[in-house]
């Protein structure tokens, strides 16, 4: 059971650290990466956002469940 939660941990941690380096301070998602402004930015944006905090949310629950099991 804890090599499962130490796996999942390590992919979420990955996961939000894909996700807060893909966010850019000060520009928009769309310019950071050039790209033309074909879907909405403050959609994608505001996604990247709450799933930084999901994510982490998840990472603080996992390894509090680790230190249980």
């Amino acid at each position: 059971m804890k090599q499962v939660l130490t796996v999942i941990q390590i992919v979420v941690s990955l996961l939000m650290l894909a996700v807060i380096l893909v966010q850019s301070k000060g520009t928009g998602f769309g310019r950071s990466w050039g790209q033309a402004a074909s879907f909405s930015r403050r959609g994608l944006e505001k996604l990247i956002f709450r799933s930084t905090f999901v994510l982490a949310a998840l990472f603080i629950i996992l390894s509090l469940l680790q230190l249980f099991y």
